[in-house]
């Protein structure tokens, strides 16, 4: 199996990194390979530039990490919640990589004003994000904004069929015999979506 590990996080010591780096032991444990990024020790641009949204080819800066999404079996993301969203650097891979042709395309005839088909071979993702928000304010006043933005925006429109998500929180208040137990659960959740 391929697996794509995405990391989202600018501080190597944040406990994102140490959920990705968890992630990796797991499935390279299980023998399986990693495509994995860190997006800001890589220094990604998140810009779209003009002509890639208007002949939508991929640059050379990431042709390769298209190709690797392409043939990910499965999609592992880790990322902050920040103002309800992902850091702007992982909006801007979504923009870049999750493109036309590569992470869905619209029918013959649907000029993009339909419901694409979804071109990933990726048959489960998981999301694994911290926050210092509670969970009560997240889902009553906020309404849970980054499940329904990878779920339903983003790979269910990519042909993604199993989807798993996981909040870590309250990061800042949190021990480290809390942060012990939750790679426990991360690693436990990684081996058990993907144990062959």
């Amino acid at each position: 199996m391929n697996i794509s590990i995405i990391l989202a996080h600018p501080d190597p010591d944040s406990f994102n990194h140490a959920i990705a780096g968890t992630c990796r032991d797991v499935i390279e444990g299980k023998g399986h390979s990693v495509f994995f990024h860190d997006l800001y020790a890589e220094a990604f641009d998140p810009v779209l530039p003009p002509e890639e949204l208007s002949d939508h080819s991929p640059g050379e800066d990431i042709s390769g990490l298209c190709t690797e999404i392409q043939h990910s079996d499965g999609i592992i993301i880790v990322h902050p919640n920040w103002w309800g969203m992902p850091p702007a650097i992982l909006k801007g891979w979504i923009d870049r990589v999750l493109r036309p042709e590569v992470a869905y395309r619209f029918l013959e005839g649907d000029k993009g004003e339909g419901v694409p088909e979804g071109l990933l071979k990726a048959k489960s993702v998981i999301i694994f994000n911290t926050s210092n928000t509670s969970a009560e304010r997240e889902d009553h006043v906020f309404g849970d904004p980054l499940e329904n933005l990878w779920k339903t925006c983003i790979f269910a429109l990519c042909g993604v069929k199993s989807f798993y998500r996981k909040m870590f929180r309250t990061i800042v208040t949190s021990t480290p015999e809390q942060r012990k137990q939750w790679l426990k659960e991360a690693a436990d959740i990684v081996s058990d979506m993907y144990t062959e």
